[in-house]
């Protein structure tokens, strides 16, 4: 598949500041092909690594169904959006990744990436709490995995601009 070049390329983030967007990111939106064809956009915690992301799910439901229908996601996640009502405009940034997603049917691999999922947004619990929420829990969970085929990252001209020159000031 060769995905669409960003129309806008002088607002395109590296391939690196896209994943830190990814990395220090809390919540996204996946969006699949839902029922009836209609688009299916699901706001999710996440956790990304090694051009991976990490989701969790109940066994059934609508996002499940989506999956199994057609394994084709997006995901997109805002990192800035600060509206600037006395220019009309928004300082904003924002990635998208597009790929397919899996069912973690393993337990092996499913544990591994719940773990991964917990530390990043209960660290400060500590492993034994981890451990034995993720025990107590662990029967009706369901784990999604996204390889990233495409990550492209954008950002406001403005902001463009002031790094520009505020590089071009050092």
């Amino acid at each position: 598949m060769s995905f669409r070049p960003m129309r806008r390329a002088a607002q395109q983030l590296t391939p690196a500041e896209s994943e830190e967007i990814l990395v220090r990111g809390t919540s996204g939106v996946l969006a699949l092909q839902g029922d009836d064809g209609y688009p299916y956009a699901v706001p999710l915690s996440y956790v990304y690594a090694d051009g991976r992301l990490l989701f969790h799910s109940a066994l059934q439901g609508h996002k499940i169904d989506a999956v199994r229908r057609c394994d084709k996601a997006s995901f997109c996640v805002i990192d800035r959006d600060e509206v600037m009502p006395m220019t009309f405009t928004t300082h904003f940034r924002s990635v998208i990744a597009f790929g397919r997603v899996r069912i973690l049917e393993d337990a092996g691999e499913k544990r591994r990436a719940i773990e991964r999922l917990s530390d990043k947004y209960s660290a400060a619990a500590g492993p034994a709490a981890r451990d034995a929420e993720i025990d107590r829990e662990f029967p009706a969970l369901c784990m999604l995995e996204m390889t990233v085929e495409q990550l492209t990252g954008k950002e406001a001209i403005e902001l463009v601009r002031a790094r520009k020159r505020d590089g071009a000031a050092e």
